[in-house]
């Protein structure tokens, strides 16, 4: 047979932003998005994004490339953001609203973002990441949302600083006609996420239409989600955009519940009040639904996708217990989804509640969107024996793999090598039927609360007080938050005044965002070391290990 050459008609770019026009056509009248006692269909979504994409091109003057930045809890503005920055030819930027000034002003720069909108609450932390920035670089417009743009401090704000457009009257100018920017090439950048921010060097990952359609679509099918869904938006829509699944629940349709701020109680309410049917939550919210007093089992089965750390055993039960079906995991920011899935086998359901549990946690299998997921001996790069004993790095080929890292061709370099892998950096073992199961992170990482911390960055603040001569940062276990950072420090010897466990923290406090402050600190005489004078890490992790978990603090979330 002849090769034929693809048409116009067969090599027109894929992107996840056309699951909106879709939407708006199939489901038009019903129910897209409900925030409080604001409800909207997929007509008025799909309307009101074309507005703000006419918007942005034609009052603010974005141009195709551009970063447009959202700081936002999982507000109507930041779902119907992640469709209408992309429609207006610009590349979307979601930053987490846990983060300080200086880190978001590191972001900013960095991305030479030409836009922010900002969450009113979140407001002087913005301004005060503007006044960080060089002198040379001008900051970006700044838009702000608000739920009630007419009460009197934010219009007293709006007035002060001169503001221009708020969200709601920036969208009033824009045409709801409007024919949106389509990609020139599917492998156009759609989205700027970053995984670290806390260094003058942030990774800012890229991932282009194609890889977010085929992350979107492989998340539909692998976790089987049905048409019209009721989702309960308990992810951060600024985690690695919810795992794209703000496109996804336009793909099929699904009704979008907002929540501004998790609470084990409102969320129980919602679910009841909506007959939930889907969400997804990082292995802390399992944990704080799991413990929650009083609550009863709910009258329908909600399915809940967690990935991360896996959830130990007896949160698995204690939340199945109370009427959710949990599917877990693993992903990276790189990966735009999850991409590797403890797909369940039938009889699986005969074994005993904790064997259940214990194959549960394991990360499993490639998802259909994936080619291939292995595990390699770091030093020879063979797969390592199906064992569950032998140890390597995780790594991984498929469609959704970013394209690389913003201004850094040798990270990019380091993680995408030539044969065609990406280079996770996280340890695992294969089990013999094919499961994968992580059994380290990556030396740097902390996973805690679902947030990623880097363990040299927090060493890097605790080597800038002037009391501390060595420091390094481990993951303690948490019944609460997985693992917090736990902190092992020596003193110089010349300081008279020695610093409390509770000076380290509060300094900690003033230098980093809070969630990566170490909950622990201990002080040692000094810290084990190779004969090349390298900290042995592993030896201070068993220790922290041995510790037990840390005590249960609530303040983060």
């Amino acid at each position: 047979m002849d090769l034929l050459k693809p048409s116009a008609a067969n090599s027109s770019p894929i992107t996840p932003v056309g699951f909106l026009e879709r939407a708006a056509t199939v489901y038009g009248d019903c129910t897209s998005i409900i925030y409080n006692e604001t409800t909207f269909t997929w007509k008025q979504t799909n309307r009101r994004c074309l507005r703000l994409a006419s918007a942005l091109k034609s009052i603010i003057g974005i141009q195709r490339g551009d970063v447009v930045s959202v700081l936002s809890p999982n507000l109507p503005a930041m779902y119907e953001l992640h469709f209408a920055v992309p429609m207006s030819g610009a590349i979307l930027n979601t930053i987490s609203t846990r983060l300080d000034a200086r880190t978001i002003s590191v972001l900013l720069c960095h991305s030479e973002s030409k836009l922010v909108f900002v969450d009113f609450p979140s407001r002087f932390t913005v301004l005060e990441a503007f006044s960080l920035f060089p002198t040379e670089i001008v900051p970006p417009m700044l838009i702000l949302i608000n739920d009630d743009e007419d009460d009197i401090e934010s219009s007293l704000f709006t007035l002060e600083f001169n503001l221009e457009f708020t969200y709601e009257r920036l969208l009033t100018r824009g045409d709801p006609d409007f024919h949106w920017e389509r990609p020139h090439r599917e492998w156009d950048p759609m989205v700027l996420n970053y995984t670290s921010g806390t260094t003058s060097y942030p990774k800012g990952v890229v991932h282009s239409h194609r890889g977010l359609y085929i992350a979107t679509v492989d998340s539909l099918v692998d976790w089987s989600v049905p048409k019209q869904p009721v989702f309960l938006w308990t992810l951060a829509m600024f985690h690695s955009n919810g795992w794209c699944f703000p496109w996804g629940m336009a793909a099929v349709g699904a009704t979008n519940i907002c929540v501004r701020k998790f609470d084990a109680v409102s969320v129980y309410n919602l679910l009841r009040q909506h007959k939930v049917t889907h969400m997804c939550a990082a292995p802390v919210v399992l944990n704080m639904l799991a413990n929650e007093p009083g609550i009863k089992p709910l009258p329908n089965r909600v399915h809940i996708l967690t990935a991360g750390a896996p959830p130990p055993a007896p949160v698995l039960l204690r939340t199945e217990s109370l009427g959710f079906l949990v599917s877990h995991g693993y992903g990276l920011t790189e990966t735009a989804s999850i991409v590797v899935s403890c797909a369940w086998k039938p009889e699986w359901n005969k074994l005993p509640a904790t064997q259940r549990a214990r194959l549960k946690a394991r990360q499993g299998v490639k998802t259909l969107g994936m080619t291939e997921i292995d595990v390699l001996d770091p030093e020879s790069g063979v797969s390592v024996k199906r064992d569950g004993l032998s140890l390597g790095e995780i790594v991984l080929r498929g469609g959704s793999i970013l394209l690389g890292y913003l201004k850094d061709p040798i990270g990019t370099s380091k993680c995408l090598k030539a044969d065609g892998w990406f280079c996770t950096g996280d340890v695992g073992v294969m089990h013999p039927d094919g499961y994968l199961e992580i059994k380290d992170r990556s030396k740097d990482v902390i996973i805690s609360g679902g947030e990623n911390i880097s363990s040299v960055e927090v060493e890097s603040i605790l080597y800038s007080h002037p009391a501390i001569h060595e420091a390094a940062v481990v993951a303690r276990p948490d019944e609460y938050w997985g693992e917090t950072p736990c902190a092992f420090v020596s003193l110089k010897p010349e300081k008279i005044q020695k610093p409390s466990q509770k000076d380290i923290i509060e300094f900690c406090r003033l230098k980093m965002p809070h969630y990566m402050v170490p909950k622990t600190v201990v002080f040692e005489e000094s810290l084990p070391k190779t004969p090349t004078g390298k900290i042995q890490k592993f030896m201070l992790r068993e220790k922290a290990k041995a510790m037990g978990t840390a005590a249960r603090l609530a303040s983060r979330i």
